[in-house]
């Protein structure tokens, strides 16, 4: 799935005038593919940007406004999953542009 599909699939829940997910990596976009299916479940759920900023995930919602108790909480998680997967993805493509240059 691409951030296009992705946003096409999820548009009901994408706040008025946002572009919505902004991050490419295929393992970030089934993550939150995953995510989405239990969060669109949550009455009133709306989600703007989702996206990098200085190399740090960005997951921008409404779950506070709509559950103070634990939304923030829950951003903040998917925030830092998000931050692993961009880690993991970006060691292993590096290891992959090493090895094709040094042929090894």
């Amino acid at each position: 799935m691409t951030t296009e599909e992705f946003n096409k699939k999820y548009k009901y829940y994408l706040e008025e005038g946002h572009y919505g997910l902004d991050i490419s990596y295929p393992s970030v976009i089934e993550y939150l593919d995953k995510v989405f299916q239990d969060l669109v479940k949550i009455p009133g759920f709306k989600y703007s940007q989702i996206k990098l900023k200085f190399n740090y995930s960005r997951f921008y919602t409404n779950l506070y406004q709509i559950a103070p108790s634990f939304g923030g909480k829950l951003d903040s998680m998917i925030e830092k999953e998000i931050n692993f997967l961009v880690r993991v993805e970006d060691g292993i493509n590096k290891r992959l542009k090493n090895k094709e240059e040094h042929g090894s």
